[in-house]
């Protein structure tokens, strides 16, 4: 699954434009390398969010291409950082 769908249906990122300009800008890193939209992300990889406030680190658990809000949470295991609410 493209990086910037996974954020989108796993709801660390609300919207799927709003992902990709994040992974475009080089915010997002993908096993530690600087990751893009399209990056194929697979169960294990470590994806790390740099904020302006911080950044938030979460492994990758599960890839569905629908999920409900409540199952969202199932798709990834946060390591350190926020909690994404």
């Amino acid at each position: 699954m493209r990086l910037d769908k996974f954020l989108k249906v796993s709801r660390i990122i609300k919207r799927r434009t709003v992902a990709k300009e994040v992974c475009e800008t080089g915010r997002v890193l993908v096993n530690g390398r600087i990751a893009k939209p399209g990056t194929d992300i697979k169960v294990g990889d470590v994806i790390e969010i740099g904020y302006a406030t911080g950044s938030v680190k979460a492994e990758v658990l599960n890839i569905a291409e629908h999920v409900t809000k409540d199952g969202a949470k199932d798709l990834y295991r946060i390591i350190s950082g926020q909690e994404i609410e």
